[in-house]
């Protein structure tokens, strides 16, 4: 079972601010989301643990486990270039990202799609077939881009419909063939 966990709130997440790679640490809020989420995954024993290189995932993923995850960039925040860091109704947006003809920096969203999925499909073919309790700590996009792996993405593009909230998570299984 792949058990994928969205972050727990910080600051900017408080303050309805853009929330890239100039994100925060987890707030005392979201310190409580990955205590609350580690007890409701209690009885799982987790045989491998991946996160995003930005802090507040690692930080949700290590309180979740109790033991350090592994880092891979593929699964880092989509950049939001210029945009980070600014109020969400303020942000000149095509669908739910920041304009790329507006912000400098933003990234191409097949490019972020193409590392994410990369990544997983690497889990695939090197633990598809066993049975393993596997955990990845990540963002709304991230996860919701891991949703869309399993589900396929949606017509409309929008694949963070397949993210949880701040602070939970959702499963999937690869399929054993």
């Amino acid at each position: 079972m792949i058990y994928v966990i969205r972050h727990g709130q910080t600051d900017l997440n408080k303050e309805r601010k853009m929330q890239g790679r100039m994100g925060l640490p987890l707030n005392d809020f979201g310190i409580n989301q990955a205590k609350a989420l580690r007890d409701k995954l209690q009885n799982i024993k987790f045989d491998l643990v991946f996160s995003s290189p930005q802090e507040r995932a690692v930080q949700t993923a290590e309180i979740v486990t109790g033991v350090r995850a592994v880092l891979d960039d593929r699964l880092d925040v989509f950049d939001l270039g210029e945009a980070d860091r600014l109020y969400v109704n303020e942000v000149k947006k095509v669908g739910p990202l920041p304009d790329s003809s507006v912000y400098q920096g933003v990234e191409e969203t097949s490019e972020f799609v193409k590392r994410v999925f990369s990544f997983m499909k690497e889990l695939e073919i090197q633990y598809g077939k066993q049975e393993l309790n596997i955990l990845i700590s990540g963002h709304r996009c991230t996860t919701g881009c891991i949703g869309a792996y399993f589900e396929g993405v949606p017509k409309d593009g929008n694949i963070v419909k397949f993210s949880s909230d701040t602070g939970d998570f959702k499963t999937f299984n690869f399929r054993l063939t």
